[in-house]
């Protein structure tokens, strides 16, 4: 377990950048996300949405800038990189589930494997989760058997099961038939309520008006505008997050 430091937020971002070749995905980008905030980030395609949130559980290294998760540093600890990633849960827009293995067996392999927890705990722990993530039903079916929703669900659950102290959320309903996505977000939605602390990247703007404690509007790699729903779905200050809203809000 990482060591925290008390009274910190549990995600600080300082002056992040990332490139890709010529580039510049991210462009010096500072966030910090406290205890129990829901956070969705929203923009065009090609902003960088994606690409900080891979940064923030290093399946992405940045050229530059520091990222602390509970207020431990974890930019250039390569050797602490699974311990990183144990603190901090990602569910992806593909559901990324062993299609070989159950529903249960996808949910307990990162608890025996990383967390080395006794195996009739972790089946326990699953059992609990499939039933916080409403399908208790689906412990032994596997990925082919479920549908998308169902998919994204388990997914959710597994990323539960390593007790992490962040979520990170990578457009998780943009792979889904639109009458999946409500039984997804819905599970969010408790999530929030409970007080997990999430980033989330999402084109849902109902969910970002419903859950969210601030929205941050990415733009070319860079933050333009960080404020609360009531102010962005009213009132939005920067022109470019105007521009946005007018193109995808009825």
């Amino acid at each position: 377990m990482l060591d925290a430091t008390i009274g910190q937020s549990v995600v600080e971002i300082e002056a992040l950048s990332k490139r890709f070749g010529r580039v510049e995905a991210v462009q010096d980008v500072s966030l910090a996300v406290q205890r129990g905030e829901v956070i969705v980030i929203i923009g065009p395609s090609g902003s960088g949405k994606s690409t900080l949130l891979r940064c923030v559980n290093r399946l992405e290294v940045p050229d530059s800038g520091t990222i602390r998760i509970d207020g431990v540093k974890v930019t250039g600890q390569e050797r602490q990189i699974n311990e990183i990633r144990a603190e901090v849960g990602m569910v992806f827009q593909q559901f990324n589930l062993f299609p070989h293995k159950t529903a249960l067996q996808n949910i307990i392999l990162g608890p025996l494997v990383a967390k080395g927890m006794p195996e009739k705990e972790a089946e326990a722990l699953a059992h609990t989760l499939l039933q916080k993530v409403g399908i208790p039903e689906k412990a032994q079916a596997y990925p082919e058997q479920l549908s998308g929703g169902q998919q994204q669900r388990v997914a959710i659950a597994r990323a539960l099961a390593m007790a992490p102290k962040v979520m990170l959320f990578d457009e998780p309903t943009s792979a889904l038939d639109p009458e999946m996505i409500k039984e997804v977000l819905d599970v969010m939605l408790g999530l929030a309520e409970e007080g997990m602390t999430m980033l989330v990247v999402s084109h849902e703007m109902g969910f970002a008006r419903a859950a969210a404690d601030r929205i941050v509007f990415m733009d070319q790699g860079r933050i333009v505008e960080i404020t609360t729903p009531e102010q962005l779905f009213t009132a939005p200050k920067h022109e470019r997050t105007q521009r946005f809203l007018s193109q995808i809000l009825p």
